[in-house]
């Protein structure tokens, strides 16, 4: 069962690119420019998410945050408003109102998914898969273990992270810009060279002998978990 998400978002072209990456990352998506549209679809079906925007027309999105905690279907779908105030008063005020999380404009979208993944791994950790695997190599997102061939790695915590972050989506290319927002935030200032020396880290850890190497280096482009990983090792 796919996790679905609700984007109340009236600027069509965030729509738009929101709606393409979470289709991409596995969600089911619905879209809403205003709340009574997003008031429809909530009556027709409960995400297991909203991506709420603070600037709508009509009701704004905090309105409608106030509105939906108050109901007793949408008191605990979690929310996370995207705006253009970067306030210390107006993130607490969302955050005060009943969202879950607050993301600022512009934003990474590869650091919005992270974040909507880590609320599902509070409020419906069935939709979220425990373990990631492929071939001979295993994630175990509830022990933070990594195994390949049934042995354990040990793996640094940033190293957890981008093995995590790539496994998560095999095939994906990811730019070290996408990389340095996703595993280590965007509010994070680090060079990009630091994703190469991780990425290093990240595959002496896991590559032992003559171990295929899952990562694939895209030149020009950035890093990506090979979505042929797992067929090859089975073909060993």
């Amino acid at each position: 069962m796919r996790p679905h998400v609700l984007l109340v978002e009236d600027e069509a072209d965030i729509s738009v690119l929101l709606r393409y990456n979470f289709e991409a990352e596995g969600f089911s998506v619905g879209t809403a420019e205003t709340g009574e549209e997003a008031d429809i679809q909530l009556r027709e079906a409960r995400p297991d998410v909203i991506v709420l925007d603070w600037m709508l027309p009509g009701a704004s999105g905090i309105e409608l945050c106030r509105r939906w905690r108050m109901r007793e279907e949408t008191a605990r779908v979690p929310i996370i408003m995207l705006t253009a105030r970067g306030e210390e008063e107006e993130r607490v005020r969302g955050l005060a109102t009943g969202a879950d999380d607050y993301m600022t404009k512009p934003f990474s979208v590869p650091e919005l998914i992270a974040r909507v993944r880590a609320l599902l791994r509070r409020s419906s950790p069935h939709l979220i898969a425990a373990v990631l695997s492929a071939g001979d190599l295993e994630l175990d997102r509830s022990s933070h273990r990594v195994r390949r061939s049934g042995s354990e790695l040990h793996l640094g915590p940033t190293e957890y992270r981008l093995l995590e972050f790539l496994m998560s989506n095999p095939g994906r290319v990811y730019s070290r810009e996408q990389l340095l927002d996703g595993v280590w935030g965007a509010d994070v200032y680090v060079d990009e060279r630091t994703v190469d020396v991780h990425i290093g880290r990240l595959r002496k850890a896991i590559n032992r002998g003559r171990a295929r190497d899952p990562i694939r280096t895209v030149r020009g482009a950035g890093y990506s978990f090979d979505e042929n990983f797992a067929a090859a090792a089975a073909r060993r």
